[in-house]
């Protein structure tokens, strides 16, 4: 009969003369072989379990990425400080109107400007632009644009491009400053302050067929022959007639070539004397003047 080795419950182990393992222990707890066992064999539980543990080491993380992660949050930090900096410039106290300086006036007073530009002040200086100094300037006639440069910290300085007057017209007792267009863009105290020719007809000369050619006439004259006219007319626009201060004639003819007329009669004006002297200058025709 077979040899037979038994447990204390009577299970088979071994069977004698036979090299083979029966059954493995570690099987009938589930415990995968060639795994590390903790404790003694006895188990924590008193059941003969053994306890198996294991560490989780971490990957390192690859430097093409940590690189990506800290450039994108120094695009950002600096985005945000950049924002900061744009907002306190653009709305900073330190930066607010205290000071404005006029320049190229002359038919429009400074003090008239101030007034006129008072609601800009302590603005900031990055808030304020050409566009809204011509607004404030918008209902003044003399002003044909302006240009606005600020000076940090509190100081704007504009400079008026105001319109020409190239005449005057009589209103009663009050002497209009006339530009090119017929527009008024400002008062002399009297005739002799003017220094620019009265346009015959009064207030009602803007409502003529032939204003337009006189004021053309006069707007290309240069100042020095500018001051000394007395007035112009034109019954025609064929026939503007200028007078001198010193009651010489000039006979101008139609608006055409007014930019050569204009040369020959300063030409005129700059030779000596005659005796007899000189009362009419004809440039109606430039390329050939004629006095008389």
């Amino acid at each position: 009969a077979d040899n037979v080795r038994r447990s204390g419950h009577g299970d088979p182990m071994y069977r004698t003369g036979s090299p083979q393992r029966v059954a493995d222990r570690s099987s009938f707890h589930g415990t995968p072989a060639g795994l590390p066992r903790s404790g003694s064999g006895s188990g924590t539980g008193g059941n003969g379990d053994d306890v198996v543990t294991a560490t989780v080491l971490p990957f390192p993380e690859p430097p093409v990425r940590r690189r990506r992660r800290w450039l994108l949050a120094s695009v950002l930090t600096g985005v945000v400080l950049l924002g900061a900096f744009l907002a306190f410039l653009y709305l900073s106290p330190a930066l607010a109107l205290k000071t404005i300086t006029v320049q190229g006036n002359s038919l429009l007073t400074t003090d008239e400007v101030h007034r006129a530009l008072q609601p800009l002040m302590g603005k900031p200086l990055t808030t304020i632009h050409d566009d809204d100094v011509a607004a404030l300037l918008a209902d003044r006639p003399e002003v044909a644009g302006v240009d606005v440069v600020a000076q940090p910290p509190s100081e704007i300085v504009v400079t008026l491009a105001e319109r020409v007057p190239v005449a005057v017209l009589q209103s009663g007792e009050t002497f209009l400053l006339i530009d090119d267009e017929g527009r008024a863009i400002g008062t002399a105290a009297n005739r002799a302050d003017a220094r620019l020719p009265l346009i015959d007809g009064g207030t009602e000369a803007v409502n003529s067929a032939v204003f337009s050619t006189v004021t053309s006439v006069l707007s290309v004259l240069p100042e020095g022959v500018l001051t000394q006219l007395d007035h112009a007319s034109a019954s025609s626009v064929d026939s503007v007639q200028l007078q001198l201060l010193n009651g010489q004639q000039v006979f101008w003819g139609s608006a055409e070539s007014n930019v050569a007329k204009a040369r020959a009669l300063e030409a005129l004006l700059q030779m000596p004397p005659k005796d007899p002297p000189v009362k009419v200058f004809d440039v109606s025709t430039p390329t050939a003047p004629v006095t008389r």
